[in-house]
C-alpha cells in the first residue's frame, strides 16, 4: 500500500473515508467533525491543488493527509518557534476506523514530514482537536511540540496547535 497524490476522480472515496471517520469519532464522544466539515468543497479544492496524499487498499481509501501552506488566521497569535522559515501545514489526517491501530497514521505523518523536507519547508504546523486524545498522543510521540490552543466556531473543545521544527533536528 503506497501513499499517492489523490486525484479529483477519487473525491467520493475520500469523502467516504471522512464520513466513516466522522461517524467513528462521534460514536466515541469526539465531536471534532460533522456533516458540514470536512465537506466536498474543501476536499475538492485540496484535490485540485494536489495536496491530498492517500493510501488505497482494494479500491477503498484507508488513510489521507493534506499538506500545504494554508494556515488559519487563528495561528497568527501563537508563539511559533519557526518565525523566519517556511512552514508547511498538515490538515485532516485521517485513518479509516477498520484500519486504525496498524501504523497507518504514523506512516502518513512520516510521509508528510518527508514531503515537507523535500520541498524546502523548515517546519510543520498543525492543530488537533483536544478531545481527540489518540491524535494528540500520536503527534506528541512523533516529536511535535505544543505551542498553544485555538478555538474554532461550533466546536466544544479547543484545538491544540503543534509544531515540528526541522532546523532543530
Amino acid at each position: 500500500m503506497n501513499i499517492e497524490v489523490a486525484t479529483t476522480n477519487q473525491l467520493k472515496l475520500i469523502k467516504s473515508l471522512y464520513s466513516a471517520v466522522t461517524s467513528h469519532l462521534r460514536e466515541n464522544g469526539v465531536d471534532q467533525w460533522d456533516r458540514f466539515y470536512p465537506n466536498r468543497w474543501v476536499i475538492g479544492k485540496n484535490l485540485k491543488e494536489g495536496h491530498i496524499h492517500a493510501i488505497f487498499n482494494e479500491g477503498i481509501c484507508i488513510g489521507v493527509v493534506v499538506v500545504n501552506q494554508d494556515q488559519s488566521s487563528k495561528y497568527s497569535g501563537l508563539p511559533w518557534r519557526d518565525l523566519k522559515g517556511r512552514p508547511a501545514v498538515i490538515h485532516r489526517l485521517a485513518v479509516h476506523p477498520e484500519s486504525q491501530g496498524k501504523g497507518i497514521g504514523k506512516r502518513l505523518l512520516q510521509h508528510a514530514e518527508a514531503l515537507a523536507r523535500s520541498n524546502g519547508y523548515t517546519s510543520i504546523r498543525l492543530d488537533a482537536y483536544s478531545a481527540n486524545t489518540n491524535a494528540i498522543r500520536m503527534y506528541e510521540r512523533a516529536g511535535y511540540s505544543p505551542v498553544g490552543q485555538i478555538q474554532f466556531p461550533l466546536r466544544k473543545h479547543p484545538f491544540q496547535c503543534f509544531e515540528k521544527n526541522f532546523i532543530d533536528e
